[in-house]
Formats: structure tokens, sequence, C-alpha cells
């Protein structure tokens, strides 16, 4: 489907615009859209129903929080997409793909990786205002767009079956991670603990909150969250978890040389910082002390899920090479020995950012 095609839905003059494919995301395919006669700018994206089995959840979790945004903090800068002209969020092609445009926001700065602790800082305080301001919403009300998304206890045992379908080969060079994450097994018996407790709150999360959703403006101030596909009613261990999981370490999941991985103190503080002072009042004491536990938690189902994959012959995620997947996973599980390592220290940033000093 020629995306001109469906642009005609949504009022498009596109005998007078340029379409050009717009960054590298994984799971949509997006375009920007430049309307020359008006000037004006849209983003249009196709949503991957492989991925999102429903995309009406998607579009119906948008607008509920768009609605109310709208009524309880109108100034919230939120990327909500433009109606089509027979009134709907999203158009489905006859071919059976599903579309939807949003207005460009102008003078706003993506990053794919971080430079800086600042840009952690801004970034986990927009995560955290998004789910602040969304604290009055009844997430009952929410849908889920990715079933059992960051459901531990599925994905440990899921782990555990690839385990028992592995080849010998395979299970002999994934090995050491296997024993690793065999014996920090507790991980997943505290996040039983957590989804169990009234001490935690199901709360509008994001879900997804690597630093390419947040836009910045030139001068690297936050000025919202983007990508809201994997908004869904979760605990705050998931937003903070992913904040840790993928800013604190200089390279990324990819890097073959594990030497390069570590785990930066200052980028932790930053996170922390960011996100508190927009959650403090919303976090039981409980959730505070579990801010540490938030990167374990994150690190460590990224590397089960890894090495599940790499077990069960690479049927999920694919490999471009022999072994990714288990580079995955060693890369994951050196980065949580890191973060292990780091224990008492970080400790003490949660303790003194929690109590406000």
């Amino acid at each position: 489907m020629e995306p001109s095609e469906i642009l005609k839905d949504f009022g498009i003059d596109t005998d007078n615009c340029e379409i050009k494919p717009l960054g590298d995301g994984l799971i949509n395919t997006t375009w920007i859209v430049k309307e020359i006669s008006t000037g004006k700018d849209f983003v249009f994206q196709q949503i991957n129903d492989n991925v999102f089995k429903i995309p009406e959840n998607i579009t119906s979790n948008i607008r509920l929080i768009d609605d109310y945004l709208k009524e309880k903090h109108h100034g919230y800068l939120f990327t909500s997409p433009i109606k089509a002209l027979d009134g709907s969020d999203m158009i489905k092609s006859q071919e059976g793909g599903y579309f939807r445009l949003f207005g460009y926001i102008h003078e706003s700065v993506t990053h794919n990786e971080l430079e800086k602790p600042v840009q952690a800082y801004e970034a986990a305080k927009q995560f955290g205002k998004f789910t602040s301001l969304l604290s009055g919403i009844n997430v009952s009300q929410l849908k889920t767009t990715i079933p059992d998304f960051h459901n531990l206890t599925l994905r440990y045992e899921q782990f555990t079956d690839s385990l028992k379908n592995a080849t010998p080969e395979r299970y002999e060079n994934a090995r050491e991670a296997i024993d690793f994450l065999e014996e920090n097994k507790s991980i997943v018996d505290e996040y039983k603990q957590i989804t169990q407790s009234k001490d935690f709150k199901l709360r509008v999360t994001h879900h997804d909150t690597k630093i390419s959703n947040v836009l910045f403006d030139k001068d690297d101030k936050g000025l919202c969250v983007i990508d809201l596909d994997t908004i869904m009613p979760g605990y705050f261990i998931s937003d903070v978890g992913d904040m840790m999981r993928t800013y604190l370490s200089p390279v990324s999941e990819e890097e073959k040389d594990f030497s390069k991985i570590e785990v930066r103190p200052d980028f932790f503080h930053a996170i922390v910082k960011g996100y508190m002072i927009e959650m403090k009042d919303e976090l039981s004491e409980v959730e505070k002390r579990a801010i540490f536990y938030a990167g374990k938690f994150m690190i460590y189902m990224q590397a089960i899920r890894f090495i599940a994959d790499y077990l069960n012959n690479d049927i999920y995620y694919g490999s471009r090479y022999e072994g990714q997947n288990l580079v995955r996973g060693l890369n994951q599980v050196t980065l949580l020995k890191r973060y292990l390592e780091l224990e008492p220290q970080l400790l003490e940033v949660v303790a003194k950012e929690s109590n406000g000093k």
C-alpha cells in the first residue's frame, strides 16, 4: 500500500506533498510528510499488527489519555493522532494495514544514544511527569496492547521451557549464562511478591522508556514522551528499570566486547533524581525502596529473553549472525553483574533522593 493513498483519507493533498521515510524504528513503519501547499509537516505511521494484535487497543488508550489531559492538564504537550475525515483516529486499508497521522513538532530533537547525564535526567523527568499527571485515571479503562509484555514470571517459565528444548550444543554454549540466571532466580521471586503487594500500585505506564522515545528541545530540555503504543497498566519498575537497562551502559545490548560494558553511577543518579522529582509523592515508601530492584528486574528479564530465544533457535528476535542472541544474552548478564557490584553505592543514591536531600 502506497502511503499517499491512505493519506487522502486524512485530507492530505497528496499531489502537493513530499513523503520520506523517518527514523529506524524496529516495529512500526514511519514517514515524514511535508504538505507543500500549507507548509505543514506530519508524521505518518503504519502500525505493525504482527506485534500489536489489536491495534484498536492502542487508539483507545491514546484517546482516553488525550481526553483526560485536555480536561485536567491542558498545557501538557501530548502527541495525539490527527483524526481522519471520517472522524477516526486510525485508518484500516483494504489490504489490512493500520495507519495513523500525527502533527510534527518543529524544533524538537530525538537522541538514539545518551551522551551526558543531563539527558538521562530530563528523560526520566518526562517519563515520571507522564505517569504522575495521569495518576487520576482509572487504569482499568486502559487496554492491554501487548499481553504479558513485562510479566517476569511468564518470561522465566519460557526460559525454563527453552532449557528442555535446546540442542546439546546450544545449551553448552549458553551454560555460563544459564547458571547465572538460575542462581539469581530471587529476582523472579521478588517480582511475584510485588505483583501481590498492596504497596505497589498499577499505574499508567509507558513500558518502553528508551532515550529515543523522548522529545527534547535544542537545549536538551525534555518536551514530552512519544511512541505511546505500549502504554498499559503497569508497575513503575517497568519504566525505571528500562531506563536503567538502556541508559547506564555506554554501549548497547549488541556490543560484543563485554569489557566495554559498565554502569555509570552519574547516569543512575540522574535517572533517579529526574524520576523522583515528578513521582516522589506518588510512590509509596515500599516502592521507593524498590528503585534499585527496578534495574535488576529489567536487565534480568531481557537477559533471559535473549538466552531463551537462542536456545529456541532464534525464533523470536531472529539472528543476523550465528550466535547473536547468545551474545545479546551474555551482554545483559555482564551488565547485570556490573550493576550488582555497585549495589551499596547505588542504594545510597536512592536513599538520598528518596529523603529529598
